[in-house]
C-alpha cells in the first residue's frame, strides 16, 4: 500500500475507532487494514495505536502523527479540487505550434477571436515549418497538414486544405493559357519546394485520370508568400493553397488555371501529445478550430 493510501486508511481507523469499519469504508479486508497500519508503525519505528477489545486509541506519538496526516490529506484534497477546477473552465496557458503561412493567414485571426471569447486563457503561439516534437517543446496543440504519421499522438480532424493553380492575367496574355496538363511543359512554373519538391505537379483530369507532370521555371522557394508574389508579378504559373491565393483571386491579381482539373488537397489536424486525459483548454480550442474550418472555409476571410 502506498503512503498516501496508508495515510487515508490510518485517518479512518482513528476516526472510526475500528479497523473493521475503516476497512469496510475503503473497500479492503480487516486483516489487510491491520497489516497496513502495522507496516506503517514498523517503518516509523513507533507505536501509533493502542489496540484493545473495545477498539483502538491513539498513542502520544500517534496523536501527533494523526494531526500531520490530516493536514496532508487536506492538501491532497485541495490539489485534486484545483485540478478539477482547471478542467472545468477554459483557462491557463495554451502553447500552440503552426506552420508559418497557415499560422499567419488563418490561425492568427482565429486565435484573436478565441481569446476574446475566453479571457482567462493566455496563448503562446509559435510558427515553424519544421516538424516539432510536442513533448520535448512543451507544445499543447499543433496544427498539421497531411496524413497523421505518429499514432501515439492525440488528434482531431479539422478539415481540408485545398490547392489550385493560378497565374497573373499578364502572364497568360503573354504566354497563353494551358488547356491540359501536358501544356505545362511549355510554361514557366513557380515551384513551392516544400510540397512540389520533385518538380512534378500532380493533377486529376476532368475524366478522372491521375497525371504527374514534370515542371520547370524561374523560381523555386519553400515560402508560399514568395511563390504568390512571383505569380502576381506575372513570372509564371503557381500551385498554391486556396487560403494563400484567396485575396489575390478576389482582387484579380491572379486567376485560376486548369480549373477543371483537380489538385491534391491536404487534411488538417489538431495534434496533441496524448489521446488520454486531454486538458479542457486543448479540447476547447480544437473544437473551436473545427467549427471555424468547416465547409468551404478557404473562400472566407478569417
Amino acid at each position: 500500500m502506498d503512503r498516501v493510501t496508508g495515510i487515508a486508511l490510518f485517518i479512518r481507523v482513528v476516526e472510526t475507532g475500528s479497523f473493521s469499519k475503516a476497512a469496510q469504508e475503503t473497500g479492503i479486508t480487516q486483516p489487510t487494514a491491520t497489516k497496513a497500519v502495522a507496516a506503517m508503525e514498523q517503518r516509523l519505528g513507533a507505536r501509533l495505536l493502542h489496540r484493545s477489545t473495545r477498539g483502538v486509541t491513539l498513542t502520544e506519538v500517534g496523536a501527533l502523527y494523526y494531526e500531520k496526516c490530516k493536514l496532508i490529506a487536506r492538501e491532497i484534497e485541495e490539489a485534486d479540487n484545483l485540478a478539477t477546477l482547471q478542467q472545468s473552465k477554459v483557462g491557463g496557458n495554451l502553447r500552440i505550434s503552426t506552420s508559418v503561412a497557415f499560422g499567419r493567414r488563418v490561425v492568427v485571426p482565429l486565435v484573436l477571436r478565441y481569446m476574446q471569447q475566453h479571457p482567462d486563457i493566455t496563448l503562446d503561439l509559435s510558427f515553424d515549418d519544421r516538424y516539432v516534437n510536442l513533448v520535448e517543446q512543451g507544445v499543447d496543440l499543433a496544427i498539421r497538414m497531411g496524413p497523421m504519421a505518429d499514432s501515439t499522438l492525440g488528434a482531431r480532424y479539422l478539415g481540408t486544405n485545398p490547392w489550385l493553380m493560378v497565374a497573373a492575367p499578364s502572364y497568360l496574355q503573354a504566354r497563353g493559357t494551358p488547356g491540359s496538363a501536358a501544356d505545362l511543359a511549355a510554361h514557366a512554373c513557380l515551384v513551392y519546394s516544400s510540397v512540389q519538391g520533385d518538380d512534378r505537379w500532380s493533377l486529376v483530369s476532368p475524366a478522372g485520370q491521375k497525371q504527374s507532370v514534370p515542371v520547370r521555371g524561374p523560381l523555386r522557394s519553400n515560402n508560399l508568400s514568395a511563390v504568390l508574389a512571383a505569380a502576381r508579378a506575372g513570372m509564371g504559373l503557381a500551385v498554391l493553397p486556396w487560403y494563400v491565393a484567396r485575396e489575390s483571386l478576389a482582387d484579380g491579381a491572379v486567376v485560376p488555371v486548369l480549373a477543371d482539373h483537380g489538385l491534391p488537397g491536404q487534411e488538417v489536424h489538431a495534434v496533441f501529445p496524448s489521446p488520454r486525459l486531454v486538458p479542457l483548454k486543448v479540447t476547447s480550442f480544437s473544437g473551436f478550430l473545427q467549427q471555424a474550418l468547416a465547409g468551404d472555409w478557404w473562400r472566407q476571410a478569417m
